[in-house]
């Protein structure tokens, strides 16, 4: 199983959910394989690390964000990944309209794997460190979810 999150920067939300949810299948279902990606919807910070927020609050959690680095989303990425995971909705439109329309079905949003939390992820980028403990907190309730539904495809849960 391939999965990539997706968000417009790749320095935010991406990243972070590609840490946690990596080690949240490392933690929880080691015995899976699958591969863990980010990617961005725009060109911004291509080559960048993550936030310096996003990594500060990552690691206060025990998640190491330092390696990670941006890259724009790819015509390829539609085939490689098995599951595109979209930080909001904006980014999920985004991604339907560049992607080949037999791919749509891979193309999800995070939150539909946290029930009860609402549709989108919100961008930390222009607040408060709240909001990067905001993302970490919705990642991590989408975790479980979004492994039980990996896991299910490949006839393992």
């Amino acid at each position: 199983m391939k999965v990539l999150f997706v968000c417009m920067g790749n320095i935010c939300r991406s990243p972070t959910a590609e840490g946690v949810f990596r080690a949240y299948v490392r933690q929880h279902a080691p015995e899976i394989a699958i591969e863990i990606d980010s990617a961005a919807t725009h060109d911004y910070h291509v080559g960048e690390p993550p936030d310096r927020r996003s990594i500060a609050a990552a690691g206060r959690r025990g998640i190491d964000l330092s390696g990670l680095r941006a890259r724009q989303v790819t015509a390829a990425d539609f085939e490689r990944f098995d599951l595109i995971v979209a930080m909001d909705r904006l980014n999920h439109v985004t991604l339907l309209d560049r992607c080949p329309t037999p791919h749509h079905p891979r193309i999800r949003t995070l939150l539909e794997f946290a029930a009860g939390r609402g549709h989108d992820v919100p961008d930390p980028y222009y607040g408060g460190p709240e909001g990067f403990e905001t993302v970490l907190d919705l990642v991590e309730a989408a975790a479980p979810g979004l492994l039980a539904e990996l896991a299910g495809a490949r006839g393992i849960a």
